[in-house]
């Protein structure tokens, strides 16, 4: 009976052991698929489509732990409130609390769009809206569209659209949206809970938060009254066995809210304020005036020293003189600590209107903290140099009265009287390329000071001959690069492909308006070959009050042509990626023009040539293309790798892709309906080239827009 027990035990304790160790050891588990599934609506309160609601406080449940994400870009309460709801989420709840009563008789929307995701995965739940009505009847018409800004075609992301049904001008400067939606990361919107009815529709980036526009916000408006409609359309869904073959035919019945393609192009009117900014002195040498916005060349006239010469100033401006310098050229101006001055310039009065009215300023002049400490320390230096002179000097008279050799003293002696003489300041310039220039480049001069001469016999620009031999160009003088940009001067010729250039500048050739001048120096050029540039080539059907702009890698222009019999062409262009855009110049300005709403004028049209592919330039190589410019839909066009507004990466998806081996998945229709998603934004004009095209049906009912 005990060897009994006390085997039973031993294999008591063995097996104990055996699972301490197990436990012990205990292993990550093996984890299964990961979930892709968006959080589910479980129930809501009140119900969805509620009627009657009186209550201030809506609570959605899911079947997992939710968060919203970043809800001040991504949620709207439509109509819009005062003082905004609370939004939080509490595990698996989100809860939804008014602080301001409701309004009678009205549908409400809390619009989440995607802000909704689990809080494990960040699985989103696209496209998700709640409504719920304090009356009788829950409105369910929609509007869709996008917003794009007018000038370049990026998606306007979280601004808002919004609506009203009083059809007056006055509406959307004085009163707020009646109902409200926000764009996407996209640019994409869905208003909802409209009641039937005509609507004037308008997107705004409202920055005060008025839900109403004030001209210094960027907006979008359409002249156009939109009647939102809903209707019946049937697809078919075919299912395939194994070997390919038909299984299933299933027909759907589905609802179609129209429009579903409206188009707001975004813009700024860029509605300045003319006022002085500033009237200051920069240095003792120049005056800076700068105005809020374009104006007329204004009057400075001195008061104060009276004694100064009539041309007392070399005047340096932008093109729309709202940043002026008036570099000094009177010594006695330039010595004075203190300058009155009397300005003239317009400035609007109650009414708006420019008038012309007159400051008096001071000008004073400002020392800047590392010119003070520059100036300390050269004075410094020279009175150091003075005490070594003087001790030299002592030096020298005890070795002549000694009768010893005083050479050495004397150099010393005589190189600190050269570093206390007054010291030559050389004008200095740059030359805007040296080296190896371009066939479009131009040979010229940058300079920091304003220049008063130049003895353009003193400047020589020579080209090499094949016998080896230098021939001077003549008839080309070096001049400003135009009235207002007189810091740089260049010679207004062409370069010849393969030349060689060399240019002098002989010492005293160019004197500045402070009387500075230039040492001899010297520059050789080599111009590329013609074989090292490719050529684009399109031809387009914009007609020819347009313009095309060649783009780079950061969306900035870089070459400009008119579009002449349907055709523009840029020539010698260095091999690499090119983009391009094309301006419907309708008022043939020769520049993009924004809209006004006060005018109802829309801003001039933009394209992107969307195959960026194809505006590769190779070397001796012409790219000819046909652009149709209404061949793609406006919202692709503008090739993603220039689109600043990108989409928010949406890591979920790609793995989701990446695991399943196929690149053809595309996310759900963000507006439930079959107008974007499966067809995005054309306009009237894209979308009557893609049915004749293709032959697909054009969405019936609504009022969509075209361009």
């Amino acid at each position: 009976m005990t060897f009994r027990k006390t085997l039973y035990s031993l294999v008591a304790a063995c097996v104990a052991c055996l699972l301490l160790a197990a436990c012990a050891n205990i292993g990550s588990p093996e984890g299964g698929p990961r979930d892709y599934t968006p959080p589910r609506l479980l129930k809501t309160s009140p119900g969805i489509n509620a009627l009657n609601f009186t209550g201030n406080r809506v609570e959605l449940t899911f079947d997992e732990i939710v968060q919203v994400r970043e809800q001040q870009k991504n949620v709207v309460v439509s109509p819009a409130q005062k003082e905004q709801a609370a939004i939080k989420s509490l595990g698996k709840k989100i809860i939804v609390e008014f602080r301001e009563d409701l309004l009678p008789n009205t549908t409400y929307v809390v619009d989440f769009s995607d802000a909704i995701e689990d809080n494990n995965e960040g699985n989103r739940l696209n496209n998700f809206a709640f409504s719920f009505s304090t009356g009788d009847v829950v409105d369910t018409l929609q509007i869709s569209g996008i917003v794009l800004r007018a000038k370049d075609l990026e998606p306007m992301q979280h601004v808002l659209v919004g609506v009203h049904t009083n059809l007056d001008d006055t509406a959307f400067t004085h009163q707020p949206f009646e109902r409200i939606a926000r764009t996407n990361d996209k640019g994409e919107f869905t208003l909802r809970g409209l009641k039937p009815g005509s609507y004037h529709i308008f997107a705004l980036n409202d920055m005060d938060g008025d839900y109403k526009m004030s001209r210094s916000e960027d907006y979008a408006f359409l002249d156009e009254v939109i009647v939102p409609t809903v209707s019946d359309y049937v697809s078919q869904d075919t299912t395939f066995t194994f070997d390919h073959r038909v299984d299933t035919v299933m027909t759907g019945t589905h609802q179609e809210y129209l429009p579903n393609d409206v188009f707001l192009p975004m813009f700024n009117e860029e509605a300045k304020t003319l006022y002085l900014i500033k009237a200051e002195r920069q240095g003792r040498n120049k005056v800076f005036v700068q105005f809020g916005a374009p104006t007329e060349l204004p009057q400075l006239t001195i008061l104060k020293p009276a004694n100064y010469r009539p041309d007392w100033y070399k005047l340096e401006r932008n093109a729309t003189n709202d940043s002026i310098f008036y570099w000094i050229t009177d010594s006695t101006l330039i010595k004075a600590d203190s300058i009155m001055a009397q300005l003239r310039y317009l400035k609007p009065d109650s009414l708006g209107h420019p008038v012309m009215t007159t400051d008096t300023i001071r000008l004073n002049a400002r020392t800047s903290n590392s010119e003070l400490k520059r100036m300390a320390e050269e004075k410094k230096e020279r009175e150091n140099l003075q005490k070594d002179l003087e001790k030299q000097q002592q030096r020298l008279a005890k070795l002549r009265a000694e009768g010893k050799d005083t050479t050495d003293v004397s150099l010393d002696i005589q190189a600190i009287r050269e570093k206390l003489a007054p010291q030559r300041n050389p004008l200095k310039f740059e030359v805007f390329k040296n080296g190896t220039l371009d066939v479009t480049d131009s040979i010229g001069f940058t300079f920091k000071v304003p220049i008063d001469t130049i003895v353009q016999s003193r400047v020589r620009l020579e080209m090499m001959q094949p016998d080896s031999t230098w021939t001077q160009i003549t008839g080309h003088p070096f001049v400003p690069v135009s009235d207002t940009d007189i810091m740089r001067y260049y010679m207004n010729m062409p370069l010849k492909p393969e030349a060689n250039y060399r240019l002098t500048v002989d010492s005293l050739a160019i004197t500045s308006i402070y009387g500075e001048q230039n040492d001899s120096t010297g520059y050789t050029f080599k111009v590329k070959s013609l074989d090292e540039y490719g050529i684009i080539q399109l031809h387009v059907n914009s007609g020819d009050s347009a313009f095309v702009e060649l783009l780079d890698s950061k969306d900035r222009p870089i070459r400009t042509c008119p579009v002449v019999k349907g055709t523009v062409e840029f020539p010698n262009l260095i091999p690499g990626s090119y983009y391009a855009r094309l301006i419907k110049d309708t008022n043939m300005n020769g520049k993009w023009d924004q809209g006004n709403y006060e005018q109802h004028l829309q801003p001039e049209e933009v394209y992107y040539f969307p195959d960026a592919r194809k505006l590769r330039v190779r070397k001796n190589w012409t790219s000819e293309e046909t652009w149709n410019i209404y061949e793609t839909p406006l919202n692709l066009q503008k090739p993603e790798p220039i689109v600043n507004n990108k989409p928010e990466n949406k890591k979920d998806l790609l793995k989701k892709k990446k695991t399943s081996g196929t690149d053809d998945e595309e996310e759900d229709d963000e507006f439930n309906s079959s107008g974007f998603g499966n067809d995005a934004y054309s306009g009237n004009k894209y979308r009557d080239y893609q049915d004749s095209k293709s032959g697909r049906r054009t969405p019936r009912g609504g009022r969509s827009v075209s361009r």
